[in-house]
């Protein structure tokens, strides 16, 4: 099986997020995210989250998982950063998730399996971990880095960092935020298209943002597109 895109359902996914985020005057990775996850109609979204991760984040994946009928987990390294990300999100009057999973990477990613969409923050000290270990679902899963610009992401070998036997269908590196860099891993049977490696051919792409007027540029490798 593969992984189908629902343009409908990542628009409506999209707007709802940048109204429910209206107020945080925060936009870019939000919308972006939440489109991505209800379009490919994720079932388990989990968000590996850093003590102090943004609210906009946290009330951009509720949307999508409103959207597809499915579950929303946050994942924090102990009770430390429990705190600390709930104090956040009270202070930004957004209700905490109904589920939160505590524990090192190992163990709170076994609790959560069958993946379909991950986002990590790479300010997690065990983010690495966190990949290591992620238990994806048969039909394949989109694993979403956020804030890779603090770890230099690009230069790491992220095929490394994933289990074992992994395809890796595509990849991407967007300046958005602080910067995401987002993975496309195909299903188990072979389904979700050929892999690619991180040598593969790339391009540069410009993106002009409609709000702002800023215009951006980001490197795509051959092939690859998430957004269709």
């Amino acid at each position: 099986m593969k992984l189908v895109w629902s343009p409908e359902t990542a628009s409506k996914a999209f707007i709802d997020t940048i109204k429910s985020c209206d107020n945080f005057k925060e936009f870019g990775v939000p919308e972006l995210l939440s489109a991505m996850a209800a379009g490919w109609n994720a079932k388990l979204i989990v968000h590996a989250c850093a003590a102090a991760s943004s609210a906009v984040s946290t009330v951009g994946l509720a949307v999508a998982a409103r959207h597809t009928g499915g579950r929303y987990v946050c994942a924090v390294a102990d009770e430390r950063s429990k705190s600390g990300y709930v104090k956040a999100l009270q202070e930004a009057g957004v209700s905490p998730p109904t589920e939160i999973v505590v524990g090192e990477a190992k163990a709170a990613m076994a609790a959560v399996a069958g993946v379909d969409f991950l986002v990590v923050d790479c300010k997690r000290r065990d983010f690495a971990r966190v990949l290591r270990f992620v238990k994806v679902r048969d039909e394949g899963a989109i694993l979403v880095c956020k804030n890779t610009w603090s770890r230099k992401f690009e230069k790491l070998d992220y095929c490394g960092l994933l289990p074992k036997r992994t395809r890796v269908v595509r990849s991407v590196s967007l300046p958005v935020g602080q910067g995401l860099s987002i993975i496309h891993v195909g299903s188990s049977n072979g389904g979700g298209g050929g892999s690619i490696s991180t040598s593969s051919p790339s391009r540069w792409m410009k993106h002009i943002d409609e709000r702002s007027g800023e215009e951006h540029v980001y490197r795509e490798r051959t092939g690859t597109g998430f957004l269709k």
